[in-house]
């Protein structure tokens, strides 16, 4: 019987998420069925449970259910609690494990694809939602020194920052970032923002000493973050493609325990989004 995998999430119609796990089956020989699994906003549990019941051994999950797939587990990962939110269910008998591969996935792609060494540098978060709580403690873990989330409510950046209660994770609002003189080595944006074309509030100055400015959205085409940062003279940016694409090698691992190969993957999904575009 093939173990069935799915995507869950709400809209779902636009997710790589199959093709991605196709590519790695059939790379890796693993023999699965992965799908798109569209949740009403209200049924998300009832969803799970059905495909639970009918044989599913795993789902992805992404928005708007990560904080009720971290509430629906039986057994947690240290990245889920510290992300507060899952974007991985696993399935064993009366099991259900949750885990959060994000913030690896940025880790490695950064890391691996992008040749950006993480440990002792200063890093500047733009957003203070689940998307950026998600990579805070992998960032952490890599050896990053200091971390700053910025946020159009300072509140919540400063609330964030809170929860990890360490002293290289600090808060506040977008003026902040621009006027306290601080440099960063890495710029990430965890907004939505650039979705709809806006700039970020940040001084131009924040960019030309940074080696990246990485979108954790991906898109056929440079995002408003990526033309902004490239405007003002960042050398190297990125989207989210390759996050993608790494949380989903996560994933892999934990359901098969095999980490299929990425960069292969990654030139054939950006091919295709090219060709969409053209």
């Amino acid at each position: 019987m093939t173990d069935r995998y799915a995507v869950i999430g709400n809209p779902i119609a636009h997710s790589r998420s199959p093709q991605i796990h196709a590519l790695f089956a059939r790379q890796t020989g693993e023999v699965i069925e992965y799908g798109r699994l569209l949740a009403p906003i209200d049924r998300f549990a009832a969803e799970v449970l059905a495909f639970r019941e009918g044989g599913g051994r795993g789902l992805n999950v992404t928005l708007p259910f990560k904080l009720e797939a971290f509430a629906l587990a039986t057994e947690r990962s240290a990245r889920a609690e510290a992300a507060g939110a899952a974007n991985l269910l696993a399935f064993d008998g009366d099991r259900v494990f949750c885990d959060n591969t994000d913030g690896a996935g940025l880790v490695r792609d950064i890391e691996d694809r992008l040749g950006l060494r993480l440990e002792g540098l200063g890093v500047l978060i733009c957003g203070a939602g689940g998307a950026a709580r998600g990579v805070i403690q992998p960032f952490l873990d890599a050896g990053i020194e200091r971390v700053r989330i910025v946020n159009r409510s300072a509140q919540r950046a400063l609330e964030l920052a809170r929860v990890w209660a360490d002293r290289r994770v600090s808060g506040g609002g977008f003026d902040e970032a621009s006027s306290c003189g601080e440099s960063f080595d890495l710029v990430v944006n965890a907004t939505s923002t650039g979705l709809a074309g806006d700039r970020l509030p940040l001084e131009p100055r924040i960019f030309p000493g940074a080696s990246l400015a990485y979108d954790m959205f991906y898109a056929a085409r440079p995002t408003a973050f990526m033309l902004q940062a490239t405007g003002c003279g960042c050398p190297q940016v990125s989207d989210g493609l390759g996050m993608l694409i790494e949380q989903a090698a996560e994933s892999f691992l934990v359901w098969r325990g095999i980490r299929p190969r990425t960069r292969e993957v990654h030139e054939a999904i950006r091919a295709e989004l090219s060709a969409v575009q053209r």
